[in-house]
């Protein structure tokens, strides 16, 4: 089994489906809730163990968000995946990955990805999004560059994960997810489902919604089965678990550091536990 960055980045593709339609709004009115207020500031960081079924720690994820404008309301937000212990022998994996977004729904305008993998690969693409226009100019290291026409506005599946916490996620519901991949457009469903209750995560006891979203296409990445997002159930929405199975087991990145000055005391959304509390264990996609 062939761990890539594609591999890795498997934990983060159902997140670009996320945009839910809420029944009441349509994408265009949808409102951004209190989560906005506290996630995009700049200054928030996630760091997340990745390991493979049955514990193996092979990575590491690193998120986080930086001002550029105020004037602009423009963001980076950078990501970068890397090998951990002994898969370092096996194939080294450094990559990075950098979305400018910008204005109030926090539209990506640019995405640049460095790939290092393997002994000896590197890539590197670059792709831009006319909102206005419904254009996508794609260019992979010196190749010829590739356009592609969409109707409506389009997230990339970084600038989704952090846009996506920012939504009503409603109990029991799914909801239709328009989202650009394999050069088109396609339409998810979504479920969330009910609140649980996870303990000793990085940021405390807290209640979580897991939302995953149903793929019916491959995109770029090696996609076997269901993918599960845990978000806390409060108004800083932290990713705290993903879980997604490939070819062979699973992939699951653990939240183990969070910071962001802007996230303040949660404890009053997280003081009711659900009657059955549901150990993380059982709720993983795995073996």
């Amino acid at each position: 089994m062939r761990f890539t960055g594609n591999s890795f980045r498997l934990l983060f593709l159902p997140v670009a489906f996320f945009l839910l339609t809420t029944p009441g709004f349509t994408a265009e009115d949808k409102p951004l809730s209190t989560v906005l207020r506290s996630m995009y500031q700049g200054g928030e960081r996630l760091e997340y163990r990745v390991s493979w079924t049955g514990g193996i720690k092979i990575g590491e994820l690193t998120m986080e968000i930086v001002k550029i404008s105020d004037a602009k309301q423009e963001y980076e937000l950078r990501a970068r995946v890397k090998d951990s212990g002994l898969f370092h022998f096996f194939y080294p994996v450094n990559d990075s990955f950098v979305t400018t977004v910008a204005g109030p729904r926090r539209l990506p305008v640019s995405y640049r990805v460095i790939q290092k993998e393997g002994r000896g690969y590197e890539a590197k693409r670059l792709t831009r999004y006319d909102q206005v226009n419904g254009e996508i100019w794609y260019q992979k290291n010196d190749g010829t560059p590739k356009t592609y026409s969409v109707e409506g506005e389009v997230f990339n599946e970084f600038s989704s994960f952090f846009y996506t916490r920012m939504l009503p996620l409603l109990p029991g519901t799914s909801s239709i997810v328009p989202t650009f991949a394999d050069g088109k457009r396609h339409e998810v469903v979504v479920v969330t489902g009910e609140e649980v209750r996870f303990r000793n995560t990085a940021v405390g006891d807290v209640n979580v919604l897991p939302v995953s979203p149903r793929m019916t296409f491959k995109g770029l990445y090696d996609k076997a089965g269901d993918t599960v997002i845990w978000m806390t159930s409060d108004e800083c929405r932290i990713p705290v678990r993903i879980n997604s199975k490939i070819v062979i087991g699973s992939l699951t990145a653990e939240l183990v550091s969070y910071e962001n000055p802007f996230c303040g005391d949660q404890k009053k959304f997280h003081r009711n536990i659900p009657v059955t509390p549901v150990n993380k264990e059982a709720l993983e996609l795995g073996d």
